[in-house]
């Protein structure tokens, strides 16, 4: 890789690093190319990205953004998984690390915040920005049809009783 190359990676990374809402940082030493392949499809289908870079540039890129808190964690192996949505890249290297004990979370950061591993995976329990809004949208929805049913209730019975005094009156 020349200079230029570098510069490009080093831009490219700091502008991703920029715009994240989380970044995780794990070793992923003895991970076959298929297993790597699949780490990477998932977080893409969870809107997020895995990149493996030298140490020494994801360092340089980090300097100047939120996330420059977790430069310490560069050594070894390591890949970067980051995403816009704060949850979904904890969630998709959570859960692959639980399926494949090679890869091994550091830690990575939300915003400025710095987290640790058992930070990381408690960011990945909490539930996603959609399933909020899903949550949120039910429980705005719910009082609306609760109001709509006690509204028709009286209607309803008085349906009713109409109706069986109207069936009372033929069967006489």
């Amino acid at each position: 890789m020349d200079r230029a190359e570098k510069r490009e990676l080093v831009t490219g990374l700091n502008e991703a690093f920029s715009n994240a809402g989380s970044v995780v940082v794990a070793h992923y030493a003895g991970i076959t190319v298929a297993q790597m392949n699949d780490l990477r499809s998932k977080m893409r289908a969870a809107g997020g990205t895995v990149k493996v870079a030298k140490n020494r540039l994801a360092k340089i890129a980090l300097q100047g953004t939120e996330s420059e808190s977790i430069i310490d964690l560069f050594t070894g192996q390591t890949l970067i998984a980051y995403s816009e949505d704060p949850i979904a890249a904890p969630k998709v290297a959570s859960d692959f690390a639980k399926g494949n004990d090679k890869l091994v979370i550091l830690g990575g950061s939300m915003g400025t915040t710095a987290l640790n591993a058992d930070g990381v995976k408690a960011l990945a329990t909490l539930p996603s920005l959609d399933e909020l809004r899903a949550r949120l949208v039910g429980m705005i929805a719910t009082p609306a049809t609760r109001i709509a049913q006690v509204v028709n209730a009286p209607a309803a019975q008085l349906a009713r009783v109409f109706g069986a005094y109207a069936r009372k009156d033929e069967a006489a």
